[in-house]
């Protein structure tokens, strides 16, 4: 089951599109699922709808609502590509993080959820998911190609939770020299791990993405189950 719930901060109200497991009886850990630069679209909605069916409560806040509420691009058109920049180049990255931490103590609230809160992002939403473990009281946190990651490296010390990096080896967006810093930069916290994958391009997870990658994504997938069935349950 999915609904579209209002979360309320000082700045305003934004929606957030969450999906329940079968069974919330006895209540579920949650995931903030953080978009991409095409807002909540049907490959957001669908990420939501898959932890649901691991058992976890998906929440998905609009984080482009300041800029331009319910933003719902695709990949598929230039017009679509035009248009998800324009957003990004305006996104405030910091009040981003600040919705974010708004959306977790919304979920803790929900009386559906019970226990630990993680949070997974993508492209976007992988650097936020970054941001999330440092600068929120977030308890697990999984970044999926993350661009602009290697700006933030200094962040690294304030990240406490576990967290787990996906990166691709023929990412467009992070080149050889910020993956390779990312890497270099995390290898020495016990609480960070890690993964690249070979031949993959940026968004290789995206569902009925360009970019799509299948075997890949069922291997970062399986290991991001793993790890927030780990650290969440």
């Amino acid at each position: 089951m999915s609904v579209t719930l209002s979360i309320s901060t000082p700045d305003g109200d934004f929606d957030a599109y969450v999906a329940y497991p079968s069974n919330t009886v006895a209540g579920a850990p949650a995931v903030v699922v953080i978009q991409e630069i095409f807002g909540i679209n049907g490959d957001m909605r669908e990420t939501c709808d898959a932890y649901a069916n691991q058992g976890y409560v998906a929440l998905c806040p609009d984080l482009f609502w300041r800029l331009q509420p319910n933003v719902e691009l695709t990949d598929r058109t230039e017009a679509e590509w035009q248009e998800a920049f324009k957003l990004y180049n305006a996104f405030d990255v910091n009040l981003g993080v600040e919705d974010i931490a708004a959306t977790i103590g919304f979920a803790r609230t929900l009386p559906q959820v019970k226990g630990k809160i993680g949070s997974v992002g993508f492209c976007l939403g992988g650097l936020l998911s970054f941001l999330t473990a440092a600068r929120t009281d977030v308890d697990a946190s999984v970044s999926y190609y993350g661009g602009g990651t290697d700006q933030h490296l200094g962040e690294l010390p304030k990240i406490k939770v576990p967290l787990m990096i996906h990166l691709a080896e023929a990412d467009e967006y992070i080149d050889a020299d910020a993956r390779s810093r990312i890497l270099a930069a995390v290898q020495s916290h016990a609480n960070i791990e890690a993964f690249t994958y070979p031949g993959c391009h940026h968004a290789f997870a995206r569902n009925q993405g360009a970019h799509f990658d299948a075997a890949a994504a069922q291997l970062a997938n399986g290991r991001t189950a793993d790890f927030f069935a780990k650290h969440l349950k």
